[in-house]
C-alpha cells in the first residue's frame, strides 16, 4: 500500500515536472521567435510617452512661450496636445514598427485580443510586460532630455490622476472612452472598406478624448501609459481606475461585438494590416479581403 502511494506521488511529480518543462519551452519558443515584436511594443509606447511628455511641457509648463501665448485658453491647449498625440499615434501605427507588432501599445488592448483568440497566451504575456517596460523607459528618456521642466508640479511627468470630480467620475469617464475606442477599432479594423483607415479613427478619438475628457481622469485608457508616468512621479493616486476601467470596458466592447457580429468576424489583432510585414497573430486577414 505504501509503495503504491509513493509510486502515485512520484508519478504526479513527474507529470508536474513535465508540464513545467513544457511551459518553459513554450515561453522560450515564443520569446525566441517573436522578440522583435515585443521590443517594438516597448519602443512604440516609449515613443508615445516621450511625445506626451514633450507636448505636455510645451503647452502646460508656465515658463513655456507656447503656454504663455494660450494661458487663458485651457481647452485650446488640450486640443493642441490632443492633435499632437493623435498624430503621434497615427504615425506609430502606420510606421513599419506598428505594421509589424500591430501597435497595441496597451495591455487592455492585448488582453482583449487574447479573449478573442487572436493572440497566443505567451505572446500576450510578453506584449503586456514589454508595454509596461516601454512606458517606464519612455518617460525616463523624456526626463533625461527635458530635465526639471518635466518634474515641475504643473507637469509632473504627465501623470494621469482623477480630476476634481473624484475617482468614480474618473472611472466612469475612463470606462466610456475605453469602450468607445475598442468598439471603434473592432468595427473599423474588421471592415474590408475601412480597415486601412483604423489608425486615423484611433488618432481622431485620442485627440478628441484629450480635448474633452482629460479634465475628468487625465485621459489614459492604458494601464502601461499611467504606470510609465506614475513610476517616475511617485504618484499612484487611484491607480486601480487606470487598470480596471480600460480593461473591463475593452473586454465588454469585445463581448458586444461578438454578440452582434460573431467571433468569426474578428480577422486579426493588428490595428493596421494593409502591409507586407509578418504577422504573429491568429490571422485571417486574407478572408476579409476575399469577401
Amino acid at each position: 500500500m505504501e509503495a503504491r502511494v509513493i509510486t502515485q506521488a512520484t508519478g504526479m511529480q513527474t507529470i508536474t515536472s513535465e508540464s513545467r518543462t513544457s511551459q518553459e519551452l513554450a515561453a522560450w519558443s515564443a520569446l525566441s521567435r517573436h522578440w522583435p515584436e515585443y521590443l517594438i511594443e516597448a519602443a512604440a509606447l516609449g515613443t508615445f510617452m516621450v511625445s506626451a511628455c514633450v507636448f505636455v511641457v510645451l503647452f502646460e509648463h508656465p515658463s513655456s512661450p507656447v503656454h504663455q501665448s494660450f494661458e487663458t485658453a485651457s481647452m485650446l491647449r488640450r486640443a493642441l496636445i490632443g492633435l499632437a498625440m493623435g498624430l503621434t499615434a497615427i504615425g506609430i501605427i502606420y510606421s513599419p514598427w506598428g505594421q509589424r507588432s500591430g501597435a497595441h501599445m496597451n495591455p487592455a488592448v492585448t488582453l482583449t485580443f487574447l479573449s478573442l483568440g487572436k493572440i497566443a497566451p505567451w505572446d500576450a504575456l510578453f506584449y503586456v510586460t514589454f508595454q509596461f517596460l516601454g512606458g517606464i523607459a519612455g518617460v525616463l528618456v523624456a526626463n533625461l532630455v527635458i530635465g526639471p521642466a518635466l518634474q515641475d508640479a504643473t507637469v509632473n511627468y504627465a501623470v494621469t490622476v482623477p480630476g476634481p470630480g473624484g475617482p468614480w467620475i474618473a472611472f466612469i469617464a475612463e470606462f466610456v472612452i475605453s469602450m468607445l475606442m475598442m468598439s471603434t477599432v473592432l468595427w473599423v479594423s474588421n471592415s474590408r472598406r475601412l480597415s486601412r483607415y483604423t489608425p486615423l479613427f484611433a488618432g481622431v478619438l485620442i485627440a478628441t478624448f484629450i480635448t474633452v475628457e482629460a479634465p475628468l481622469s487625465g485621459m489614459s485608457m492604458n494601464p502601461a501609459r499611467t504606470v510609465g508616468s506614475a513610476f517616475h512621479a511617485g504618484e499612484w493616486t487611484a491607480l486601480w481606475i487606470y487598470f480596471a476601467a480600460p480593461t473591463m470596458a475593452m473586454l465588454l466592447a469585445s463581448v458586444l461585438y461578438r454578440f452582434r457580429k460573431g467571433a468569426h468576424r474578428v480577422f486579426c489583432a493588428k490595428l493596421h494590416h494593409c502591409n507586407n510585414q509578418p504577422c504573429i497573430f491568429n490571422c485571417r486577414y486574407g478572408d476579409l479581403n476575399a469577401q
